[in-house]
């Protein structure tokens, strides 16, 4: 099979991102490589069909227009390409698939490309654009607030593994708080080629970022939003950035120290709220501490049941992406309806490939599919698609 390499199989994963010493990567010869142990894998299995369209579109240019009929690879998969073992690159790749076409051609598997356990609802933060800034939430005496037990995320783990690869450990609350996060992340092992976890960066101790870098974890994301002191407290309400700086020098240093072979991929991504963030001030104050830093829009979700209803008719893609397990093992579709007014189950009383193909999750699919987003609360006032 002839292969093309261009330039033009890249696209950028964020509006605004910044990958340091990206310029250095030989994307030709990387893309060869990727191709070349692919199409050996496709002579083993000829009938793998996700493979084969893997194959074709890489190597083929220029693409036709239908974007769902192609698979792109961004600078961002590059990079965690760099990380993984040629042996890999298969199980890496459907994985990947399913997350990005699936949700574009609106197809389901036995279980969701991606999963995101919450180790914790609890936050110590009060950000302007969170949910935690509503009080008839973030209140202890609400019952929203709690930490998942070790029980119950072990379960969880248990029914995923080899079947999901994108597992994400965060959700409403801030994932360190959580004293068993290290009991997590030794569970977790290096059974997944995507687990990830986010972090405000505020309690970070030389144990715990030992713990962390010692982990299998694929990539870390400090959520920073502002490298102008004024700016990142007033959206970051209680924190002191005096405090995030330090302890990022200090997982630096660890890092460099004691894990300077580490192929964990270390982010900074902030939320853009409005025009003083400055992304090259961003990326001028923080490249040091990360291999790459990014904005993400803004979503509403300090209000979610109070924004006005939109006129969006477009399905939301994240019904055919992934779930959220909450802290109390609640199953959630997004973490926008951060109140669960869309959950009817408990991990306790079913199981993730049951409720990603039962009936209520596919008559919720169905009424996105149908212009009939307005029929589903909070749906109606997201502005995902």
């Amino acid at each position: 099979m002839e292969i093309n390499i261009r330039k033009k199989n890249f696209e950028k994963v964020f509006d605004e991102t910044y990958y340091k010493d990206f310029k250095k990567i030989d994307r030709n010869f990387l893309i060869k490589k990727i191709l070349d142990t692919l199409i050996k894998e496709s002579l083993k299995a000829p009938d793998n069909e996700i493979l084969n369209k893997i194959i074709h579109s890489l190597n083929s240019y220029p693409y036709s227009k239908d974007y769902k009929e192609n698979f792109k690879i961004t600078d961002y998969e590059l990079m965690e390409i760099l990380r993984i073992e040629p042996k890999n690159y298969l199980r890496y790749f459907t994985y990947r698939y399913k997350y990005k076409i699936y949700p574009l051609l609106k197809l389901t598997d036995i279980f969701p490309p991606c999963i995101q356990i919450e180790p914790t609802s609890i936050c110590n933060f009060r950000c302007i654009m969170c949910y935690q800034s509503d009080k008839s939430f973030s209140s202890l005496n609400e019952g929203f607030m709690g930490s998942i037990k070790l029980d119950t995320f072990k379960k969880v783990i248990d029914e995923i593994e080899g079947h999901i690869e994108a597992v994400t450990l965060a959700s409403r609350g801030e994932p360190t708080l959580n004293k068993l996060l290290p009991e997590f992340l030794k569970y977790c092992g290096n059974k997944f080629l995507a687990l990830k976890i986010n972090t405000n960066a505020s309690v970070l101790t030389e144990k715990l970022i030992h713990e962390l870098l010692s982990s299998g974890l694929q990539t870390i994301v400090f959520s920073i939003d502002s490298a102008n002191k004024i700016d990142y407290e007033k959206i970051r309400v209680k924190s002191k950035y005096e405090k995030l700086l330090k302890n990022l020098d200090l997982f630096h240093n660890i890092k460099n120290k004691n894990y300077s072979n580490s192929k964990i991929i270390t982010r900074i991504s902030g939320v853009k709220i409005n025009s003083n963030q400055d992304f090259n001030n961003m990326i001028s104050a923080y490249e040091d501490y990360a291999d790459m830093v990014s904005f993400t829009p803004v979503k509403p979700w300090e209000s979610s049941y109070d924004n006005p209803i939109n006129d969006i008719t477009e399905p939301c893609s994240e019904l055919w992406r992934r779930i959220f397990v909450w802290q109390d093992g609640t199953l959630n579709p997004c973490d926008y309806d951060y109140k669960s007014k869309l959950s009817k189950y408990n991990i306790s009383e079913i199981t993730i490939n049951n409720i990603w193909q039962s009936d209520y999750y596919n008559d919720l699919r169905n009424k996105h599919l149908k212009n009939s987003r307005k029929e589903c609360y909070p749906c109606d006032r997201c502005v995902s698609i």
